[in-house]
Formats: C-alpha cells, structure tokens, sequence
C-alpha cells in the first residue's frame, strides 16, 4: 500500500544510533502501528519486543536475525520478519527507507 489513511502520525522522531536511524509512528484507527523511517549506511543491532515485518521500500541491506542466522541481502521491494522478544542486526549498504509493522 502506497499511501496510509485515516491514520495518527506522532510529531516527534523516533531517534537511534546518533541519528542514523530515524523513524515516524503513525497508529491506524485499528490501533495497529507502523513505523516509516530511514537507516543511513552502517550497521546497526535492534531487540523487538514484539514480532515486525520489516519492508525495504528503497536502498539495500544485508540482516541477520537472531545471533546463529546466517546473513541475508535484502533490497528495495523485498521484507524480512523478526520474532517478538529477539534481535536482528543489519549492515546498511545504501541509504534505506523502510516500512515496519508491529505484529500481533
């Protein structure tokens, strides 16, 4: 999906890694939340509390779910999930635009 409506977008950035990593909640009227956001290049580790879906909407990135997966690429139009309650690492190849969607 392309465009999100109807939807409440928090004013304030979600900041990480000295500003490397930013991104926007925005809660739909269902109560789900997603974030949109950007990585710059570097590589960067996240722990999850809940499972996400994490869409590459532009640029390029190789991610390692938990510590005993193997490195994956992932690119532009491509997603990976992460378990709830885990962590996922990525090396950040090109500047990112990403999509992430909490779970249920």
């Amino acid at each position: 999906m392309p465009v999100f409506e109807h939807v409440t977008v928090r004013k304030a950035a979600n900041i990480y890694f000295d500003g490397k990593v930013t991104s926007r909640t925005i809660t739909f009227a269902d109560g789900t939340t997603k974030t949109l956001g950007i990585m710059q290049p570097g590589e960067y580790t996240f722990s999850t509390e809940s499972a996400e879906l994490m869409e590459i909407l532009s640029g390029a990135l190789t991610v390692r779910i938990g510590s005993a997966e193997p490195w994956r690429e992932v690119k532009a139009g491509e997603s990976f999930e992460v378990p709830a309650n885990s962590s996922f690492a990525v090396r950040v190849t090109a500047l990112t635009d990403y999509c992430c969607s909490f779970l249920r």
